[in-house]
């Protein structure tokens, strides 16, 4: 049987995550995951794509505090509870405009400092509701500065098959997954469609298109060709290349490494390849 084997929070949109046994999920997906983002002078979002370097910002959270390191740099720390009086900020993720909170002239400055790119850091409040795309969501369903949607699952056995064609150990941090399976064939979650979690429920609306992404060696900030390169032979429909699947969720509760993970429905696979 399936089981969850790693569970990665990632704090700030883009920066490094950090990976837990044990871990809540809240109504936007796993909890302080994806709350806070970097923005421009315009309030467009900033990532990877553009900035490589923010791969080598580390995150983690203790004592109520979100610290974010970086070698060369003071640790910076932060308040893990919401300011309800912090100014707004209309900001924007791909086609979604938002109403976020800044956090302070001492984080843009630490951030901006670090990336030798101005920037700022913002929060998304309580009140401020992001929808997932009405195409594959329900309309209660939420998530906060992800790309798209709550979760990202990826199995092991789809990263060593990966590797195994590639022709190195890639590193599964490349692809960024919330919730990591082991104990299934590889790409076996292509047709997954609904699971469940320690009494959680979890939709598989679609599967996750890749960008250059995972091209960034997450040690380095250094791009290179691969994994796209051969996700492109292998695992490419309608001129988009796929690795693992975006997940919705149907209730609150805590996720634990070490749960079964019961699959309750499948369909076709998604992508609708049968070579890998």
């Amino acid at each position: 049987m399936p089981i969850l084997s790693q569970i990665h929070v990632y704090p700030v949109k883009s920066l490094a995550g950090f990976q837990v046994d044990a871990w809540p999920v809240d109504k936007t997906g796993l909890r302080y995951d994806r709350k806070w983002m970097l923005v421009d002078a315009e309030g467009q979002f900033l990532s990877q794509r553009r900035l490589p370097r923010m791969a080598l910002i580390s995150t983690r959270i203790s004592a109520g505090q979100l610290i974010l390191s970086a070698n060369g740099a003071v640790d910076f720390s932060l308040a893990l509870d919401e300011d309800r009086n912090a100014p707004a900020l209309p900001v924007q993720i791909w086609k979604d405009n938002c109403l976020a909170h800044t956090i302070s002239g001492a984080a843009d400055q630490w951030l901006s400092r670090v990336l030798d790119y101005p920037c700022r850091l913002v929060y998304l409040p309580e009140h401020s509701i992001r929808p997932v795309d009405p195409n594959y969501a329900l309309s209660s369903d939420e998530t906060a500065f992800s790309d798209g949607f709550p979760f990202l699952l990826v199995s092991e056995n789809s990263l060593h098959s990966l590797s195994a064609a590639v022709g190195q150990d890639l590193e599964m941090i490349r692809f960024r997954p919330n919730l990591v399976v082991a104990e299934c064939e590889a790409y076996a979650e292509d047709s997954w469609r609904r699971i469940s979690i320690n009494g959680i429920n979890f939709r598989l609306p679609k599967p996750c298109s890749r960008c250059q992404v995972p091209t960034i060696d997450p040690y380095t900030g250094q791009t290179g060709k691969e994994p796209l390169t051969t996700l492109a032979r292998l695992r490419q429909w309608q001129h988009k290349v796929y690795f693992g699947q975006n997940v919705l969720h149907d209730g609150l509760g805590e996720l634990v490494v070490g749960q079964a993970v019961l699959i309750t429905e499948t369909g076709a696979k998604q992508p609708p390849l049968n070579i890998f």
